[in-house]
């Protein structure tokens, strides 16, 4: 049922892929910044600190994107002991990690121009924090386990344990008072963003996911490299 999973199968692909997404990536880049820091507007109430959100929102976006995807693959890999599906969920967490960690540092950078502090425990603000910290154990916990058996167990806690986190983070402006500003993009109903906004912000999307593709092909392709070298053609 998964072949198709196979490192060997999937390495004829991951091998070529870097290139041609390191150029696509630099094209729609190239265009979201464009689009994010010349044509569209500036915000009537915050001006140009409103533009850190075409940073600030994919990374959030994304980085919560790939933990649910890390805790899907790892369940399923537990389930059908498939461990080519932790090596997968394992070089998809540097990217998710990565884009974490941009999501809070634009955030206290555009937290300041707009509340006056760099920081405040807000409960979306924190929850995101948590899951910087669920990433960073997921991380270490790959680095202090050499048995195979143990890591794949305890990355799978760690995910299913983190995954409770993701709907809290995404629904805690609903849920609490909060300062963080509630979901201006609803797929249900009209947004509440204008067309100006939301293009640059769907094309920067775009470019932080190709970002993380990009950083995960690498990760996975060294990955198999290793395992080649030593001497082992199947996970």
């Amino acid at each position: 049922m998964f072949k198709i999973f196979e490192p060997n199968k999937i390495f004829q692909i991951t091998s070529r892929a870097p290139r041609y997404v390191l150029l696509l990536f630099i094209i729609v880049i190239s265009i979201g910044l464009s689009e994010a820091l010349i044509f569209s507007p500036e915000d009537y109430k915050q001006s140009h600190a409103v533009r850190i959100m075409y940073v600030h929102v994919p990374s959030a976006w994304i980085s919560l994107g790939i933990f649910s995807s890390i805790t899907a693959l790892s369940i399923c890999g537990y389930i059908f002991r498939n461990k080519n599906f932790f090596l997968i969920s394992k070089s998809l967490a540097p990217s998710g990690f990565i884009l974490n960690i941009i999501a809070l540092v634009t955030g206290a950078i555009w937290g300041k121009p707009t509340w006056g502090t760099w920081w405040v425990w807000d409960a979306r603000i924190t929850s995101m924090l948590i899951l910087a910290l669920f990433y960073a154990m997921y991380l270490i916990t790959w680095r202090i386990y050499e048995d195979q058996n143990k890591v794949f167990k305890v990355t799978t806690f760690i995910t299913v344990l983190g995954i409770i986190n993701v709907p809290i983070i995404k629904f805690s402006v609903d849920w609490w008072n909060t300062l963080h500003q509630p979901a201006s993009i609803n797929i249900l109903s009209k947004n509440a963003i204008h067309s100006s906004m939301l293009l640059p912000l769907i094309i920067m999307t775009a470019a932080f996911a190709l970002f993380s593709l990009l950083i995960f092909l690498m990760k996975y392709n060294t990955e198999l490299i290793k395992i080649k070298n030593k001497g082992l053609d199947r996970l």
